[in-house]
């Protein structure tokens, strides 16, 4: 039993002694010049100005949660595809109306304007502030 682990232990060695020799190799050949911008932090390109504690509109937070519940989504899919074979009307029914609440609760979010960066539709159930105001662009001749 404890010998079909070894394949899996030899893996694991075999990854770790890789890393380690890369890291050496880099530290002993990579050169070594610091430099007050080398050592600065590093943001995209865009020097770093202002508080890094700054708040963020909760838009963001709620798109992040839409992300992880239909990503979910498929971790469920998974299991159905595997016993679908054992009672196919049923298991393609069950899909169904998973999908089915699934796509009711996008479109609902999609009406509401948490989807939708451009206006401020949607502050209102969701009760948040833009971070950025919209700007209306009127130029005077």
């Amino acid at each position: 039993m404890a010998a079909s682990y070894i394949p899996i232990l030899l893996m694991f060695v075999v990854a770790a002694g890789f890393a380690a020799v890369a890291l050496g190799i880099a530290w002993i050949l990579g050169p070594s010049k610091p430099d007050p911008s080398k050592d600065g932090t590093y943001e995209c390109g865009v020097p770093p100005i202002g508080n890094a504690r700054q708040r963020f509109s909760v838009r963001f937070y709620v798109v992040a949660m839409l992300f992880i519940v239909f990503d979910l989504e498929t971790v469920f899919l998974f299991p159905w595809a595997v016993i679908f074979r054992k009672a196919p009307l049923f298991f393609f029914l069950e899909m169904l109306v998973f999908l089915g609440l699934l796509l009711v609760g996008y479109i609902y979010v999609w009406r509401m304007g948490a989807l939708d960066w451009n206006t401020s539709r949607g502050q209102a159930v969701f009760g948040f502030k833009p971070v950025i105001r919209e700007a209306k662009h009127a130029r005077r001749s």
